[in-house]
């Protein structure tokens, strides 16, 4: 279930509310009774990492570079 965050019109009282997405949004602030709006998030971000995923759905970091074989071409850092 989501968290949704709510403001009043009337007093500027702002909550969060933990509520299943088919209820119906709250309409009544609970400080004054005044009419409130549900306030758009930017959601969150949902990463699934670990076994069971493919292994190229993720970037992997950069080699690091190389000082002391530069120009080998078994060098690491060389790939590009």
């Amino acid at each position: 279930m989501p968290t949704y965050d709510y403001v009043c019109d009337a007093c500027g009282v702002k909550y969060e509310k933990f509520q299943n997405m088919s209820a119906d949004p709250d309409t009544e602030c609970p400080e004054c009774g005044g009419k409130v709006r549900r306030l758009i998030g930017s959601g969150a971000g949902l990463i699934f990492k670990g076994s069971g995923f493919y292994e190229t759905d993720y970037k992997k970091a950069a080699a690091p570079a190389c000082s002391s074989c530069p120009s080998s071409p078994t060098c690491p850092s060389s790939e590009d």
